[in-house]
């Protein structure tokens, strides 16, 4: 349900986790008023936020940054301070049993319930299994007995869950243009989250409960995957029957109640590839069909693996070029990259081969490519030029812009479609 905005009024609010969605969020909240304490375990980000510098590459947010920490609006730090409301944006991992790991989650809790003296706002922003949002209002009641979730009382604190719906690389458009689910543990606890959320965000707030609201981010990611399954599981088809794929889901679009997504190399980020194993987990008989989206879109990358090392096979010392590492287009998130993990394989996989990899968004490599002495970072022409198969994994505008000149008698394994 949707409901008018009360009086609730939040001078300070402080954001823990100041990562792609904490840092976007705590920013735009004071731009807006409240006075922000941001917090996060990273030293080395909390020094450059406190120097209005993004620690993360999002297109046009290092203005908004800088501006509300010049004002002295925004501030960060490593320990939690006392607040009003609290923010929690910190990172939900999933185990081997593809079980979420709350780890962060319990931390910050622990963290928070030294700090509370009764009235605060608590919101779980974090990706997480229906009840999480509940079992952090115990965790928290548990470490301060004082305290409690019974309406109108000083000493009642408020819990309720709002997860995030940005797209990284459009944070600045979609921070307050997109419509919020609130989910309250209690119905108070979801009105004073709308109160907050209001401060800053344009589009419509949706009231509900705290395990409706955590469903929904996890349904609406389910979603995309099941579709995106698809969409790899017909490419994989299209290519044994020698049918360009591309072609025929632009055919197949035309149909007025069509609307097939792109294949691509697999499926990354820490959202879409880790969401739906939570509802997996939470109902593994039920889940059927969200169990197989998973198996076809973490298999992808195995498929393309497959055929780089069988076409490397043609070489005595194959060069490889390959574009792209972030888990998409134009962004520098490597969270969950198949196209990350595609390149890490291929170094151990193929023999002889040397890789030149070309990532635009990012200055080094990570730790998981650096560990190869067969793999370097080199810039798009130069890698084309010298590579014996040019591998497109991510469709960087970097890449759509190349002169198809340079990859005339280059093998070419386009997961993207942009050369076509």
């Amino acid at each position: 349900m949707t409901s008018e905005v009360s009086e609730a009024v939040f001078e300070t609010v402080s954001v823990i986790g100041l990562g792609y969605i904490g840092l976007p969020t705590a920013a735009f909240i004071a731009s807006r008023g409240p006075n922000v304490i941001g917090v996060d375990v990273n030293e080395k980000f909390v020094q450059r936020i406190n120097a209005g510098e993004v620690p993360f590459y999002e297109p046009d947010f290092e203005s908004l940054l800088s501006g509300v920490v010049a004002k002295g609006k925004l501030t960060a730090q490593t320990s939690t301070p006392a607040a009003d409301a609290y923010i929690v944006a910190v990172p939900t991992p999933f185990k081997d049993d593809y079980a979420v790991d709350t780890k962060y989650i319990q931390a910050a809790g622990s963290k928070i319930a030294e700090q509370l003296k009764g009235g605060e706002l608590i919101v779980l922003e974090s990706t997480s299994p229906p009840g999480t949002t509940e079992k952090l209002a115990e965790l928290v009641l548990a470490e301060r007995p004082d305290l409690t979730l019974e309406q109108g009382h000083d000493n009642t604190v408020h819990f309720a869950h709002c997860p995030e719906r940005v797209l990284p690389g459009r944070i600045m458009a979609e921070m307050s243009a997109n419509d919020r689910v609130i989910g309250g543990v209690t119905p108070r606890a979801a009105e004073l989250a709308r109160d907050l959320y209001a401060t800053f965000c344009d589009g419509e707030l949706l009231l509900t409960n705290a395990r409706t609201a955590e469903m929904a981010k996890l349904t609406e990611n389910s979603f995309r995957d099941v579709n995106i399954a698809f969409a790899n599981e017909l490419s994989i088809i299209a290519e044994r029957l020698d049918i360009d794929v591309w072609e025929l889901i632009e055919l197949a679009n035309h149909h007025p109640r069509v609307n097939i997504l792109q294949p691509g190399p697999g499926v990354g980020g820490h959202c879409i590839a880790v969401d739906p194993w939570f509802i997996v987990n939470a109902a593994p008989e039920e889940a059927r069909l969200i169990r197989t989206a998973r198996e076809v879109n973490d298999g992808k990358p195995v498929h393309v693996l497959d055929k780089v090392e069988a076409l490397a096979g043609r070489f005595k010392a194959p060069v490889v070029a390959a574009l792209g590492i972030a888990f998409k287009a134009n962004i520098d998130d490597l969270r969950e990259s198949p196209s990350l993990n595609i390149v890490d394989q291929l170094a151990d996989h193929v023999k002889d081969v040397d890789i030149r990899v070309v990532e635009p968004n990012v200055d080094e490599l990570p730790e998981q490519l650096t560990r190869h002495s067969n793999i370097r970072k080199q810039g798009v022409v130069e890698a084309v030029q010298d590579a014996d198969i040019v591998l497109l994994l991510v469709d960087h505008d970097e890449f759509k812009g190349l002169d198809r000149d340079l990859l005339k008698e280059k093998i070419i394994v386009d997961t993207k479609g942009v050369w076509r």
